[in-house]
């Protein structure tokens, strides 16, 4: 199917279901009622001037996926490159930005990895204790700072622990299993939420076996008063690493991965004051083996701590609401590879939201200043505008700068044909969109136009063929693009239905440079197209449809199909994911071949 003719199925499909079912709406939970948490200046969904997707609970039940990575995949605007099965290995892009320019928070809290961003899905929390998910598109630098250079996405948990409590099993192609349990228990004036599950393979294909282990843990101390809320992941990810990095004839490279976060943080008000401190701690570990069975030939040890503290406050007067804060963090790197480095990192933001002409105008400036130890003093300013037509319609806005701070794998890599280049400047550009969103009872679009121009991107180039390949800020990007979404909720007799669409269109204009050879790759999804269905067959059958179509700049273009059902014999929960269900043939990244069509059956027992 061409692109053109996708567009039109998926623009058509919505028009019609809107025009058919119109007369049988009934209005669910809106998302006005979701506060999208922005850290200082926590507001309603509908009152950002920003665009932003939630994928809330019934989205993730609904969406025929078992993780994070296969979940953002459903969102247009975001680019999920896995290597594999269950998320094992993933990078995480927003709207053509790279791997390394995306940040994700877990319930705000700052996760990036110093080392590489390759390790940024390593963090991806398992769904079972996902309220929601955030995804804050273009740029976010002033709002959540360093590394939000295209976007930001914030995993929120869950609080209600009288809900949680689950037992299940699945077992699929491949030799997947997946074992999962989750403990909630609410107390007077506590509460606390526990899960551990592993997932196994034998793989899909030659050395892509895995073990993945989680746990997590969250207490919510002193509920009544002032609430002390403390966070705890550990995850551990073992598995054969078939062409995943290097050159796709690499076929015998093995990767494992620890990460782990601790995080305190509490909420509290005097007077006209919100204050929200926290404390983090997070660590990654990272063990890259070139030849699995021989680890002398290459292996590489990276161990990455980040501490960090913050504070943030909110003050509302009579014009409007003043958000500042400041957070403060130290960075510790460990490596056999990249040696022993550190980092003191400060961050002060500044924001304002003002209401005019009848509270019908918001404009929002602000600014994010920081100080990095090897990079000294940079700002970052912003502003968001915003104007409500009428009650269901807002056209908004936002300007800004943003950067991302090399990493140390861009700044002290070394193997036998890569050089880091610890001179290098960070990445900086500036960002601007220009959005209308629409919300009426069951049906949503948004709709948005955006710009980015992109400076001292970093590159591996070479004069010489038998050069190293050597970091250098030389790359000059534009990225231009448009983006559609829109949803509807709807009803056939007394049975739930829900359509959902989205479209993405990219343009790079990647600038030429002076060297004979460049390793950069753009490879961004030019056109994107998603469509999602749920529905119910009866009262207690669920079925559920996602279409995805990728149409990279490379040429490469590919659509797949997942499906899902669900039976739900009020305790117990039966389910069937299917994936790539017509046997495409096609690779997201590095030539890695994704699987073909695969199976897997789950059984839930869930204490109501």
């Amino acid at each position: 199917m061409s692109t053109k003719k996708t567009v039109l199925f998926l623009l058509a499909l919505s028009t019609a279901s809107y025009t058919l079912f119109s007369q049988e709406l009934e209005k669910e939970q809106q998302l006005d009622s979701v506060i999208i948490s922005s850290t200082r200046i926590d507001l309603p969904f509908s009152e950002n001037s920003r665009t932003i997707t939630v994928i809330s609970q019934t989205d993730i039940k609904n969406s025929a996926t078992t993780n994070v990575a296969d979940l953002l995949q459903q969102v247009a605007g975001v680019d999920i490159r896995r290597r594999g099965t269950s998320g094992m290995q993933a990078d995480l892009y927003i709207r053509g930005g790279g791997f390394d320019q995306t940040l994700l928070l877990i319930d705000g809290i700052k996760v990036e990895d110093a080392q590489t961003g390759h390790h940024t899905m390593n963090m991806a929390l398992p769904i079972e204790v996902i309220e929601r998910i955030e995804i804050i598109k273009g740029p976010a630098a002033r709002v959540f700072g360093q590394n939000a250079f295209t976007g930001a996405v914030n995993i929120v948990t869950k609080n209600d622990a009288e809900k949680v409590t689950s037992l299940g099993y699945q077992l699929g192609s491949y030799n997947q299993q997946n074992v999962t349990g989750t403990l909630g228990k609410d107390f007077k004036s506590a509460s606390i939420i526990a899960h551990a599950s592993v997932n196994t393979s034998d793989g899909y294909r030659y050395n892509t076996d895995y073990i993945n282990q989680n746990y997590f843990l969250k207490g919510t101390l002193n509920k009544s008063k002032t609430p002390i809320q403390i966070i705890g992941f550990f995850t551990e990810r073992k598995f054969g690493a078939n062409g995943f990095y290097a050159s796709p004839s690499a076929i015998h490279q093995y990767e494992e991965t620890q990460s782990s976060l601790v995080g305190v943080s509490s909420e509290f008000k005097n007077g006209k004051f919100t204050f929200k401190p926290r404390l983090y701690w997070r660590r990654n570990q990272d063990m890259y083996v070139f030849v699995r069975h021989n680890p002398s030939i290459y292996r590489n040890l990276h161990q990455t701590n980040k501490i960090g503290i913050e504070l943030n406050t909110s003050y509302k007067s009579s014009l409007g609401i003043t958000g500042f804060g400041v957070d403060v963090a130290k960075v510790y790197l460990s490596s056999n590879n990249l040696g022993a480095r550190n980092r003191f990192m400060t961050t002060i933001f500044l924001e304002h939201r003002f209401k005019l002409v009848n509270d019908k105008l918001d404009i929002t400036p602000g600014v994010a200043m920081n100080y990095f130890s090897d990079f000294k003093f940079h700002a970052f300013p912003g502003l968001d505008l915003g104007y409500k037509l009428n009650e269901n319609l807002k056209l908004y806005g936002n300007i800004g700068y943003t950067y991302r701070i090399p990493t140390y794998t861009d700044l002290f890599y070394s193997d036998p044909t890569t050089l880091g280049n610890e001179n290098l400047d960070p990445e900086e550009a500036i960002s601007e969109e220009l959005g209308l969103k629409f919300h009426s009872g069951n049906f949503n679009i948004t709709a948005a136009i955006f710009n980015r121009d992109s400076k001292k991107l970093i590159d591996f180039v070479k004069e010489n063929e038998d050069d190293l390949w050597q970091a250098t800020n030389i790359r000059d990007l534009n990225t231009k693009g448009i983006e559609l979404n829109a949803s509807y909720n709807l009803k056939t007799g007394n049975l739930t239905q829900n359509l959902k669409t989205g479209y993405t269109f990219l343009e790079d204009d990647l600038k030429a440079v002076s060297s004979n050879f460049s390793r950069y790759s753009i490879n961004s999804l030019k056109h994107q197209a998603t469509l999602g269905w749920h529905g119910q067959a009866t009262k207690e059958l669920f079925l559920n449809l996602v279409y995805k179509y990728a149409e990279r700049t490379s040429g490469d273009s590919y659509s797949v199909v997942d499906a899902g059902v669900n039976y739900d014999l009020n305790a117990f929960e039966i389910s069937i994911v299917a994936n790539n269900i017509f046997n495409t043939e096609y690779s997201e990244t590095n030539l890695v071949p994704m699987p073909k069509g695969n199976l897997l059956f789950g059984l839930k027992y869930k204490l109501k």
